[in-house]
């Protein structure tokens, strides 16, 4: 049985908008006998808060992206289509541990796809880290290096938990044994408790990336993401500048 606490009285801030339609935005919904209990968003706003500060965000540049916009306008809707079927349904998809894969050239629209899956994660008020793959590594080797008190632990609990994890360029990090445990160490706990990762990667060629961050890893990824959805083409950024 959910705990229950007092409603607490007097004054009438105004909350946020309940993400489930429950609340009043306060995280407790106000029973009959003047006893409140945990609303269903309530773990929503306690994992969004745990992801503060986390990555990059959604860049600015990315703030804007949709379906009808440059670049993505100009990609083959049928390539398109698994992307708008996972947004229509994100809450469905980040419930289910669904991940997605989008892999092709320099410039065929690939980020801009993912930044829009992280966009669509976060106006359901769902908790989102995006990392490029070089930043992250070196936000974990910090934890190791510096005097800031930061805990391996506790980024790796906020990277495991968090509703989707979004890794940006992965396979462009120089290769070592420390980089391909970090690597496997995040992706398989994120198999094993089915939470969704969203990745892009330059190439095709699953072999290839085996060798570049370990055939556990690209397995773990496979059973998150499925096969790698092609975003070919061509440099969408050369074709706009010209």
């Amino acid at each position: 049985m959910s705990p229950l606490r007092p409603v607490p009285g007097g004054g009438s801030a105004e909350q946020p908008r309940c993400p489930v339609g429950v609340c009043d935005g306060s995280g407790w919904v106000e029973l009959d006998d003047n006893t409140a209990k945990p609303c269903d968003c309530r773990q929503a706003k306690i994992a969004r808060a745990a992801s503060r500060g986390m990555g990059t965000g959604v860049p600015k540049r990315f703030r804007g992206v949709s379906f009808e916009r440059k670049p993505i306008c100009d990609i083959d809707p049928f390539l398109l289509r698994p992307v708008r079927e996972y947004v229509r349904d994100v809450d469905g998809s980040l419930d289910a541990g669904r991940g997605l894969w989008l892999a092709g050239d320099v410039g065929t629209g690939k980020t801009s796809l993912a930044m829009l899956v992280s966009l669509a994660a976060e106006k359901a008020g769902r908790s989102v880290a995006i990392y490029p793959v070089t930043r992250l590594l070196a936000e974990i080797k910090d934890t190791y290096d510096s005097q800031n008190g930061g805990s391996y632990m506790s980024l790796f609990r906020k990277l495991c938990a968090v509703d989707l994890l979004h890794l940006d360029d992965l396979g462009a990090e120089r290769r070592t044994d420390w980089v391909l445990e970090q690597l496997y160490s995040v992706v398989n706990e994120r198999w094993q408790d089915e939470r969704s990762i969203v990745i892009t990667t330059n190439t095709l060629d699953l072999d290839a990336l085996r060798e570049q961050i370990g055939a556990r890893t690209v397995s773990r990824l496979l059973e998150i993401c499925g096969e790698p959805l092609p975003i070919m083409g061509d440099d969408l950024r050369l074709k706009s500048a010209g």
